[in-house]
């Protein structure tokens, strides 16, 4: 339960999920760091806190360092209870402590802990003294929560980019080198697709407004901190951000006696036949949050469903939903299904499909069990110029 030193005086204090599995709908087969910062200056800072449950954890590594009685600031940079959680037991032992947040983060907090605390309230370009050091403040709403804020801390050149930039990843290593950058780059990927996706406008103001400061250090709110891949990682989030998607095709699909996903099989034959790669997800096997990671920079969407009591498939349809939530943009649609006397399910998936604003290309609809001459019609005749636009 030590610190880890980032620089002299500034320390991460923060909490290690080793055992979390689930982040509101969100499969974390890795984990998840709560990241809390502390800074030793004339004005002792905590820039966030860390779940309820892990409060002692993350109090034990600020007793390390200093008397956490002796905190004079406390940044709060979003009101969500993985980043402010611990605040109404911290503020027992930080008893004159301020709360700096934005004005939402003030209203937030409130709401949340009815707690009778000093606050501090920063806007966009307000710059808080901390003796040596200062931190600029920017808000960036929306990203994902209405009062969220990061913080540039001077002369350390330090990014607290709260949300952005993070993963949900635990480990003992804190540094992006010190893990293989692949596992990293892989569930910044999942964290993005399943948290950030909606909101690329805010992404590109705050990646424009990051690109205009010298930056040596990126310090997310979830997993490793950026210090050897911090140009890596803008590159990527700048092309995510802009929806740039890569030519490939992910093929959803849940299926009853397997004729869906023969459907499937065909519509992939039919993509690799003009040179796209495929992900094939059956939604018996695979989680939503692990699709959308493949959806964050695929182009085409094929989702595939038989027909249940006049509807799709309950696990269909459930994919759709978070799938529209996380409104991805610029991509081009497939419904397709198999069904016995009815077939209403492949009608409701396109027109789920259309709510997203997908570009569509023809639907494939088969009557019980597709035979051979019809897998060989559809892997022939799905891939058609409208995939190209």
């Amino acid at each position: 339960m030590k610190p880890i030193k980032i620089n002299d005086g500034i320390y991460w204090v923060g909490a290690i999920d080793w055992d979390v599995r689930n982040f509101h709908g969100y499969i974390t087969q890795r984990g998840a760091t709560y990241n809390a910062y502390l800074i030793i200056d004339e004005k002792i800072t905590l820039i966030d806190t860390v779940k309820p449950q892990f409060f002692d954890e993350m109090i034990k590594r600020i007793s390390h360092i200093v008397d956490p009685a002796k905190i004079d600031y406390i940044i709060s940079n979003h009101v969500e209870m993985d980043h402010s959680g611990s605040l109404p037991q911290l503020m027992e032992f930080a008893s004159n402590a301020t709360v700096i947040a934005s004005p939402k983060g003030k209203e937030g907090l409130q709401s949340h802990y009815n707690g009778a605390w000093k606050f501090e309230v920063m806007k966009s370009g307000d710059i808080l003294n901390l003796g040596k050091r200062s931190i600029e403040f920017l808000l960036t709403p929306m990203l994902h929560w209405p009062d969220n804020m990061i913080g540039y801390l001077k002369p350390e050149k330090i990014l607290f980019s709260n949300d952005a930039f993070g993963q949900h990843l635990a480990s003992s290593e804190r540094f992006d080198h010190e893990l293989p950058i692949a596992i990293v780059l892989e569930e910044t990927k999942k964290y993005y697709g399943n948290i950030i996706l909606p909101f690329g406008n805010q992404v590109t103001k705050a990646i424009e407004a990051a690109e205009a400061l010298d930056i040596e250090v990126i310090a997310p709110s979830h997993g490793v901190i950026w210090k050897k891949h911090i140009s890596d990682i803008l590159s990527i989030y700048k092309k995510w951000c802009k929806n740039n998607t890569e030519s490939k095709a992910v093929i959803v699909y849940d299926t009853m006696w397997n004729s869906t996903e023969k459907i499937a099989y065909a519509i992939q034959s039919a993509f690799e036949a003009k040179g796209i790669s495929t992900k094939m997800r059956n939604l018996k096997t695979n989680h939503i949050s692990d699709i959308m990671t493949d959806i964050t920079d695929a182009k085409f969407i094929c989702v595939g469903s038989p027909t249940l009591n006049n509807n799709m498939l309950p696990t269909v349809a459930g994919l759709l939903t978070y799938l529209k939530g996380l409104v991805p943009k610029n991509r081009i649609g497939m419904a397709f299904g198999s069904y016995g006397w009815s077939g209403q399910s492949i009608d409701q998936v396109e027109d789920a499909l259309k709510s997203c604003r997908f570009d569509l290309m023809e639907k494939i609809k088969t009557q019980y069990i597709p035979d051979q001459a019809s897998i060989e019609e559809i892997a022939a005749n799905t891939v058609k110029t409208q995939m190209h636009k």
